[in-house]
């Protein structure tokens, strides 16, 4: 089972050799992926906003940029976002980020997309929140189309690149992994037709994980893509509500972290994320200590769950 783990923009408060340090603490552990949260902006609880379940002043550090940083300090671990929010970036640019992460690290990146939650996000980046699915379908293809064609013509209802180039490619070209989050079916379904793979998050119903597998490989089967080549990660816990106390010190319990991997491998799942930002609420409040933390629960996931 592949492990991986959210990186915690919180260890910036101890300087970005610290940074550097937990990027690579995470690869010298065994970890097989290192994926960072997007968020460019985040939103205060005001009149006539959907409530937003995080805090406004959250650290947040730049998700393409951090992952660039920890390349030059790691060698082997995948780089990834879990998950870019697509539609409020330029599609273009993003695969020119992707393709030069892809190509300075030696072929590790994994583009993580996903529509996004927070409309006010969308507004302070000058940005559409009502049509982003039809947007991330289209930015979608248009990024496979810079990664793939020596020459890119592409002429669509939200985007434009008309007699352009775009090198270096990603190492694999067009077949650098995207994978895709959400749950809705527009989200399963487009994880389906376009995604590597479904970044589920945080699942305990194995009946809804079922489903929604299903609905995701019928949509790739009606894609003529082949359902069985999909790859399937969630996250053991994601950062707990404020007010959950219980959530809150999960990952202090490694009893359960393990149960809830062995949980969603028999569920299907081929890969688990360890949210290490929850590592740091549930008390391991540096980076020694979230180092230290991730030492001791991949020794027991690799021994206890494989």
């Amino acid at each position: 089972m592949k492990l991986a783990v959210e990186f915690p923009s919180v260890s910036h408060r101890e300087g970005p050799a610290m940074v550097a340090q937990l990027a690579k603490g995470i690869e010298d552990i065994g970890y097989d992926q290192l994926d960072i949260y997007d968020h460019v902006v985040m939103g205060y609880n005001v009149e006539g906003r959907d409530k937003s379940y995080y805090a406004a002043n959250m650290p947040i550090l730049e998700a393409l940029m951090t992952l660039s940083y920890a390349a030059a300090v790691t060698k082997r671990i995948g780089l990834g976002t879990q998950v870019l929010v697509l539609p409020q970036r330029q599609p273009v640019l993003v695969a020119k980020q992707f393709s030069t992460l892809d190509t300075l690290s030696g072929g590790r990146a994994r583009c993580g997309i996903g529509i996004g939650w927070q409309a006010s996000e969308y507004e302070a980046l000058g940005q559409r929140f009502a049509d982003r699915g039809k947007r991330m379908d289209e930015a979608i293809e248009l990024i496979q189309a810079c990664w793939r064609d020596e020459r890119i013509d592409f002429d669509g209802d939200f985007y434009n690149a008309v007699a352009m180039a775009m090198e270096p490619k990603p190492t694999s070209g067009a077949d650098l992994p995207i994978w895709i989050g959400g749950r809705s079916a527009a989200a399963l379904r487009r994880v389906g037709k376009y995604a590597d793979g479904w970044l589920a998050g945080q699942v305990e119903d194995a009946d809804f994980a079922k489903q929604a597998m299903d609905t995701i490989r019928e949509a790739a089967f009606a894609a003529g893509r082949d359902p069985e080549a999909m790859g399937w990660e969630g996250m053991i816990a994601s950062p707990p509500r404020p007010g959950d106390t219980e959530a809150k010190t999960f990952y202090a319990q490694p009893d359960r972290v393990v149960a809830r991997a062995a949980a969603m491998k028999a569920m299907g799942f081929h890969g688990v994320s360890l949210n290490a930002t929850a590592i740091f609420q549930s008390g391991a409040r540096g980076v020694q200590m979230i180092l230290d933390t991730l030492q001791s629960l991949h020794e027991r996931l690799r021994a206890e769950v494989g």
